[in-house]
């Protein structure tokens, strides 16, 4: 309902809240006092949860930091210094790549990694007249996947957990970290995704509706622009990539691996954000009042994000407790063929985050389903754990519903739906390959 109502109204917020309210009929019989009852807990319970306030704060936070440095001039001196002074970009290409290329490197949390590339790539793209849906797709494509490939984050964490629990619980036996690691090397769907990406970007691929996407007309074509010292940019981002391994740390007791991703950036955005206070009006950059208008107007644009993300982890709440993703195992667990196990495992995964618009919320379902169904068939776990890895970010990727999807189109200034339909069919053509590699995997396996 949910999709149906975005692509065809073109309204996050209406497909959003259509999709919420079917479901909480559907859970309550469609008896509505008591629908409506049930509607108010999920948002009650939501906004009790620290993790969710944490992400929302991290949004509007974001949006601070974005507009102070765009006011200082930062981002103006680093394309001012990449196209004139050392002339690294001299084309929409290779704007394009120092994106992508940003999206690798940062793999400290996908959040930031589409924020960064999108912060840098926009005054590139605008200078070379690259539609913003081009830069929305190399954030995308890059940040997932690399967060997924290079565990040293959050999502290492988390993964890390779920195997835990499937040892402890005795499903397993072995090192967690070792099978961990073991998975990644069949996480097929970020290894294609990165490669397609790659190829698009260097060979100029328009397919789909990313042919007809339109540059979009911004500042940065005006006498407005302004360019500073780009380390009114670099040190920043800087201290927000510094900050997160250190709260990480922190958060974990010691181990980076074992801290908490939300608590990491909302508590690095509100340190990086009094660092531009220290750092601006300091240098007389700007003054008091000046940076205070500019913090309070770049958080008030990006209220309506954190709205649409508030809303998309309702939709992932609602579907857990509507138990879609055991349904699923179920139709298939007992008419399976081992060979064919870790593409239906990819495919269910794939299915359930683009319901719910949350890989890691997939992740948390499906590996204990796929664990136990590879054991029981005697297939390879680490193939099926990859399996689950791979498709909760293929289905991520092309869910108008996700908070990576809606993040990327937000640092990226381009529209959610459009960023969807233009980003789809190069997902499709990478979960084409992934889904082939992972049936032949399964015959040698």
């Amino acid at each position: 309902m949910a999709i149906v109502v975005a692509l065809y109204s073109k309204n996050v917020f209406l497909s959003l809240f259509g999709g919420i309210l079917f479901g909480v009929l559907i859970l309550n019989d469609f008896t509505l006092l008591a629908s409506l009852n049930s509607l108010f807990l999920i948002f009650s319970s939501l906004l009790g949860e620290g993790w969710i306030l944490k992400s929302l704060g991290f949004v509007i936070l974001v949006g601070s930091i974005m507009a102070l440095i765009e006011k200082s001039g930062g981002i103006g001196g680093f394309v001012e210094f990449v196209m004139e002074k050392k002339a690294y970009v001299r084309s929409g290409r290779s704007a394009l790549l120092l994106s992508y290329l940003i999206g690798v490197v940062i793999f400290v949390e996908s959040s930031i990694t589409s924020l960064i590339a999108g912060a840098v790539g926009k005054p590139l793209c605008d200078k070379y007249n690259i539609p913003h849906a081009k830069l929305a797709f190399v954030c995308d494509s890059t940040s997932a996947p690399i967060c997924s490939l290079i565990v040293l984050n959050g999502w290492g964490a988390l993964l890390l957990g779920l195997i835990s629990t499937q040892i402890s619980l005795g499903v397993i036996a072995g090192n967690a970290i070792e099978i961990l690691l073991e998975s990644i090397v069949y996480n097929f769907y970020a290894m294609s995704a990165l490669l397609v990406t790659f190829l698009a970007v260097y060979f100029g691929i328009d397919i789909g509706p990313m042919r007809y996407a339109k540059p979009t007309p911004t500042l940065y074509h005006t006498k407005n622009f302004k360019a500073g010292s780009m380390y009114l940019m670099l040190l920043p981002i800087f201290m927000m990539i510094f900050f997160t391994f250190l709260f990480l740390y922190i958060t974990g007791d010691g181990d980076v691996l074992k801290g908490s991703g939300s608590s990491s950036i909302f508590y690095t955005m509100l340190v990086s954000l009094f660092f531009t206070f220290f750092y601006f009006v300091g240098t007389k950059n700007m003054s008091i009042s000046t940076w205070s208008l500019s913090a309070f107007s770049g958080a008030k644009k990006l209220i309506p994000i954190a709205l649409i993300l508030l809303l998309a982890f309702a939709m992932g709440k609602l579907t857990v407790e509507l138990q879609a993703g055991l349904y699923l195992a179920s139709l298939v667990r007992d008419v399976l063929s081992i060979y064919l196990l870790a593409a239906v495992i990819f495919l269910l995964s794939a299915l359930l985050s683009f319901s719910t618009g949350t890989s890691w919320g997939t992740f948390s379902i499906m590996i204990p389903v796929a664990v136990p169904m590879a054991v029981g068939m005697d297939a390879s776990i680490a193939l099926c754990i990859g399996a689950v890895i791979s498709g909760g970010v293929f289905g991520d990727h092309c869910s108008p519903i996700s908070d990576t999807t809606i993040i990327s189109a937000m640092a990226s200034d381009c529209d959610v739906i459009e960023h969807t339909k233009t980003q789809l069919p190069y997902a499709l053509i990478a979960g084409g390959f992934a889904l082939v590699l992972f049936i032949l995997f399964s015959l040698v396996a």
